[in-house]
């Protein structure tokens, strides 16, 4: 939050903390903080004290079936809105002196619904917890807050396809279930 409010800002997804000193390569595996270790673990600790954001996302992803021949499934909240999802930001400057901001969303366990495609889910907020969450008045436990009731539809494989039409609209286009 700024003095003026909230802020949207781009932001490179994949946590690096500001007290990284390796390279961007060398970054362990951070585009999703569990909530039961965001408050612990040295990765996300200093961000979930003092960093804390909220990710906007029109809906996310899931991937079921086999390895071989997975299937794309797009989520979004069912009354068509905007998701708030928890999340934590950093600030991390590169060998070359350039200021890096980076994201990461938080994870839980999956609800009964979401469930049928993932066993983790996104913590979501609800508006009316945002400001508890970016204060940093709200501990760990609005990360496990009811979500948002949420729909569901089978989508183009092209979503599977990374690096090829990454910015084809055709990769959001939605099958019949």
């Amino acid at each position: 939050m700024t003095a003026g409010g909230r802020e949207l800002i781009s932001a490179r997804w994949w946590l690096v903390p500001g007290w990284w000193k390796r390279s961007l390569k060398e970054v362990p595996s951070t585009f999703n903080a569990r909530v039961e270790t965001v408050d612990t673990s040295a990765m996300f600790r200093d961000s979930f004290k003092r960093r804390r954001c909220i990710v906007p996302a029109s809906g996310f992803y899931e991937w079921t079936g086999p390895k071989e021949d997975r299937t794309p499934h797009y989520f979004s909240a069912a009354d068509g809105g905007l998701l708030g999802i928890a999340g934590l930001w950093d600030r991390w400057r590169n060998p070359e002196g350039a200021d890096i901001i980076s994201c990461t969303m938080v994870v839980r366990d999956a609800d009964e619904w979401t469930s049928k495609y993932h066993d983790r889910m996104p913590s979501f907020l609800q508006p009316d917890q945002f400001n508890a969450w970016m204060s940093g008045e709200a501990g760990k436990e609005i990360l496990r807050s009811t979500p948002p009731q949420l729909q569901e539809w089978i989508v183009s494989k092209q979503v599977n396809k990374t690096g090829q039409g990454d910015d084809d609209p055709r990769s959001i286009e939605l099958s019949l279930i």
